[in-house]
């Protein structure tokens, strides 16, 4: 399994080094005795448009011989709201993990970040993998947000913080960015070169490298170009394992939003709209949570609830509902939204500063985010629902792997068209 062996030096060797063994007498028909492999990837922050910048062939090639759309992400426009909709086929709102930073008042003492493996934070909502696993499916994780997490079971809260219980996929690895691109595909593939009865049926597979350039460089740097090429090579170095093991596979590959060009001069400051003696800042970025201070609730909806340039507020339960969001105890009571490529923060920057991020309108074009689908249960050239949504992803996923979803905020209909009779 990936779980801690991939932690150490010598195993890493096994990703970083993996060859595809030599098969002596091996034919053709042998190859075509393997059942297709769902293959789950996830571009972290590839935006739709990037597709058309002619430096990422392979994917381009996937498209042109398969499915390619533009994808409405979920909101927030963030990572682990958007990646838990994806393979849960929840929308924030429901799945629980509403924000990549949250409170829950039931954990005072407790927050929520994106290194928090506790499974009460994330038991609300079912991920594919275990829904799969329960029908007795094989399914291996080569970083997911949440695939280390043992769904469904319980953290001690005191030393030494055990976790008793729960599901995971039969192959997990826990993130590190220390593990390149390369040594990612090679797990995956040294997985799907194992004996039938020990071979994941559907597996998943993220990279972040194109996120991370954007958020530094910002999207039009030519830095995130160069991500985009690289991860595109990792993406032919799959396509490469795969076709030399004899492997089919169904290929979805996705991303979880796009990204937008951000700046220090295009920032609104909430101490210069609410007096700071009347709030907290929960979450800034795209947009800000509060909670305000007790007592203080009129004085700070006074400030906030009034027409701002370049930022929109509300109270949870106005949040308009073209969001879904708004409902969900995480959520905290007030909530602001910055105008595409503006920020909300706490104070005004101290330094000059730009790059890109994500988090806002989930209808802004520098949102929407990748899809493609490639393989031998897809119908060239098809088309998907008019703006259809990630949380629509998760039933097709049921579909391919065979599998009856959960109930959901996913429609069956909205990709049924692209997949073959």
């Amino acid at each position: 399994m990936f779980r801690l062996s991939f932690l150490a030096p010598a195993l890493l060797c096994l990703g970083a080094c993996a060859t595809v063994p030599s098969q002596p007498g091996a034919t053709v028909a042998t190859a075509e005795q393997r059942a297709p492999v769902t293959i789950l990837v996830s571009i972290d922050g590839f935006r739709s448009d990037y597709l058309a910048r002619g430096v990422t062939p392979h994917l381009a090639a996937l498209a042109a011989d398969g499915v390619q759309a533009s994808m409405r992400p979920s909101f927030p426009t963030k990572t682990f709201p958007n990646h838990w909709a994806i393979v849960t086929g929840d929308r924030p709102d429901r799945n629980g993990i509403v924000a990549n930073s949250m409170e829950d008042a039931s954990r005072p003492d407790d927050k929520f970040t994106m290194a928090s493996d506790d499974p009460y934070w994330w038991n609300e909502a079912e991920p594919i993998w275990v829904t799969a696993e329960k029908a007795g499916v094989r399914t291996a994780t080569m970083f997911w947000p949440g695939s280390n997490v043992p769904w469904g079971g319980t953290k001690e809260q005191a030393w030494p913080y055990a976790i008793t219980g729960g599901t995971r996929p039969s192959d997990w690895a826990q993130f590190n960015q220390a593990i390149d691109g390369t040594q990612r595909v090679n797990m995956v593939l040294d997985v799907l070169r194992r004996p039938a009865d020990i071979r994941p049926k559907f597996v998943t597979l993220y990279f972040d490298t194109v996120d991370t350039a954007g958020h530094i460089y910002g999207p039009d740097a030519p830095e995130t170009t160069s991500a985009l090429a690289e991860v595109d090579a990792r993406i032919g170095d799959l396509l490469d394992g795969l076709k030399a093991m004899g492997q089919p596979a169904n290929l979805v590959i996705v991303a979880d939003h796009g990204m937008a060009a951000n700046s220090s001069d295009r920032v609104v400051a909430l101490d210069r709209v609410a007096n700071p003696a009347d709030y907290r800042v929960v979450e800034s970025g795209p947009y800000a949570t509060l909670a305000a201070l007790p007592g203080h609730e009129k004085a700070l909806e006074a400030a906030l609830l009034k027409p701002h340039p370049h930022m929109q507020c509300w109270r949870k339960s106005e949040i308009p509902p073209r969001f879904h969001y708004g409902t969900h105890r995480r959520i905290p009571p007030y909530f602001c939204l910055g105008q595409t490529g503006w920020e909300v923060q706490a104070t005004m920057p101290t330094k000059p500063r730009s790059g890109g991020s994500h988090g806002w309108d989930n209808q802004a074009p520098e949102m929407q985010a990748l899809f493609i689908a490639n393989g031998p249960a897809f119908v060239k050239g098809a088309t998907p629902a008019p703006a259809f949504t990630n949380v629509d992803v998760y039933p097709l996923l049921a579909r391919l792997i065979g599998i009856a979803p959960r109930p959901s905020d996913g429609d069956p209909a909205a990709l049924s068209s692209i997949v073959a009779p």
